[in-house]
């Protein structure tokens, strides 16, 4: 029987200035029997009130865009920037819901001071390092519930660590492990994930990551889970995520579908790189979404078991706030709701395959 939120849409006809329509569908979170969760910049979330009602109503876990990244949280020497995160924690508090911590260290957010200043005195960067996680993790000890410690820390693709960063070239692939003894020590609670892209298919990537992580475990380096990105085109074959979800599985570890998103277009992985072989969101290009939304919710209840479901979470869950269309410079279509913020069949998809 569907769920109808009339508290929902009395929120959403006094927020909104455009005239909406029942909310006919039911909640992603009082479905599922694990987290669900979404990312939002929150700068543009809290002056949303239509979004903000529809994350409210649908999710019991938020991860921020960038908000509570290097960059974001240190952007001079000079100290730490608060504001933003803590908003993100009165928010979740408010409302019951789970804040993610993404994430400590990443490349691609590491503040151009950080990495010149490394570059002189290749020495500071750990001293750095574990300062950084100490103040940090420290600061929202037992607040935030997890942690991407260490993301995309293995090459776009194929085998190996991705080396053309700062802090493999001064710490050599030791500072992965670092940084999750660093994060334990500031919060011995908190959930530790190493997250990446691509490995639910690059099995390459994944089997070098999975390298790291059997013998984090072996010498008990305090790693709790796997974040599987899961940015995936609607052609990667089921059977390969499914293979890569099983071994994952098998550590023992939580596993989180981290930044769900399914496109129709290709890439190449890089800023601008994409590749717009659809220019249209068709109805037969719809329901094959919803298809595929729904199958990768059955294989994640199926092969996961249940005390390691960590959760799925979208990297966003409009297609007009999703990161692809400014980062790949392409049109596309990849989740649940469209650009009116009406929910699209891939929501009924991802629905059936909770209730499956």
């Amino acid at each position: 029987m569907k769920i109808y939120s009339l508290l929902l849409i009395c929120i959403l006809c006094l927020s909104a200035c455009v005239s909406t329509p029942p909310i006919t569908v039911e909640s992603l979170h009082e479905v599922a029997d694990f987290p669900v969760g979404t990312s939002v910049r929150m700068n543009e979330f809290k002056k949303d009130p239509l979004t903000r009602a529809l994350q409210q109503y649908h999710f019991d876990s938020l991860t921020t865009g960038s908000d509570m990244k290097m960059h974001k949280v240190m952007p001079t020497e000079n100290g730490y920037y608060w504001k933003v995160i803590d908003e993100a924690v009165a928010y979740t508090q408010k409302h019951e819901q789970r804040l993610f911590g993404h994430n400590l260290i990443w490349h691609s957010s590491t503040p151009s001071w950080v990495v010149k200043k490394a570059r002189q005195n290749p020495q500071w960067l750990d001293g750095f390092m574990k300062e950084y996680i100490h103040t940090y993790v420290g600061r929202y000890k037992g607040v935030v519930d997890g942690w991407d410690v260490v993301n995309e820390g293995f090459a776009t693709k194929g085998a190996g660590y991705r080396t053309d960063t700062i802090w493999y070239q001064t710490l050599g692939p030791e500072y992965i492990e670092k940084a999750f003894r660093y994060a334990h020590e500031a919060d011995p609670d908190a959930i530790l994930f190493y997250n990446d892209f691509n490995i639910e298919r690059d099995l390459e990537k994944f089997n070098s990551m999975m390298v790291m992580v059997k013998d984090f475990q072996a010498r008990g380096v305090p790693i709790s889970g796997i974040g599987f990105q899961m940015h995936i085109r609607m052609d990667i074959p089921n059977e390969v995520i499914a293979h890569t979800l099983k071994q994952a599985a098998a550590t023992g570890l939580q596993i989180h579908l981290s930044e769900v998103d399914i496109i129709f277009n290709t890439h190449d992985d890089s800023r601008g790189g994409g590749i717009e072989n659809h220019r249209q969101l068709t109805e037969e290009m719809k329901l094959a979404q919803k298809k595929k939304y729904k199958e990768l919710v059955q294989m994640y209840r199926e092969i996961v078991p249940s005390e390691q479901q960590y959760g799925i979470t979208f990297w966003s869950f409009t297609d007009r706030d999703t990161w692809i269309r400014r980062f790949f410079n392409m049109i596309d279509w990849p989740t649940i709701y469209d650009d009116d913020l009406k929910p699209k069949p891939a929501l009924d998809g991802f629905l059936d395959g909770l209730r499956d």
